[in-house]
């Protein structure tokens, strides 16, 4: 299965939401959804998702904050684990457990802290804070093939400027969706998203 590197952050979902939104965005090009666990039964929205997409889409968490909460993910059936920090504890237990891990990283330290523990990519965050610069300065000294997820502030109309210092995608959050918004809403924004991404990842 492959993806456009666009992360969905459903931070609010329902369970009874989760199913009709992640669709929803599946059908607009977006198949890698997040569940933030600060979000209602948090657990219970990624199993109903990762059962009825488990073809078409990979569902994972984020805000994670245990090791405890890796497990509670990976029995629902979640492939991937976002975390707003770098934890070594969290990022290890997502390494065992064969998940993917996007730990949250600020700065050199953070990111070859990650790197070091087996981080399957970085998550710049705040992205807003950094700036392209900021990014862009810490990419010089970074592995060159791992990638690298603009989070927080990241929206299609400045995409360009993230991808011009070398990330790979981005993480998009109340952009898509906030808590009761229309399912036709989001698929329109995902849709917009996921042009935006395209026409910065063919330049």
């Amino acid at each position: 299965m492959t993806h456009r590197h666009i992360i969905a952050i459903l931070r609010g979902v329902t369970p009874d939401e989760a199913v009709p939104v992640c669709t929803a965005l599946v059908e607009a090009g977006i198949t890698l959804i997040e569940v933030p666990l600060n979000s209602p039964n948090a657990v219970d929205s990624i199993g109903r998702a990762a059962k009825a997409l488990s073809n078409r889409a990979e569902i994972g968490a984020g805000t994670v904050l245990t090791p405890e909460d890796v497990r509670a993910v990976a029995g629902a059936g979640g492939t991937f684990i976002v975390s707003p920090d770098t934890n070594v504890e969290v990022i290890s237990e997502t390494v065992r457990l064969e998940l993917k891990s996007y730990p949250g990283v600020f700065s050199p330290t953070d990111a070859f802290a990650a790197i070091r523990a087996g981080a399957t990519g970085l998550k710049f965050f705040p992205a807003e804070v950094l700036g392209a610069r900021g990014i862009k300065a810490m990419k010089a000294v970074l592995p060159p093939a791992l990638p690298l997820y603009a989070v927080g502030g990241a929206n299609p109309d400045n995409f360009h400027e993230y991808f011009a210092v070398g990330c790979t995608g981005f993480g998009l959050g109340t952009y898509l969706f906030k808590p009761g918004m229309d399912v036709a809403d989001v698929s329109e924004r995902a849709k917009l998203a996921v042009a935006a991404y395209d026409q910065g990842a063919a330049k």
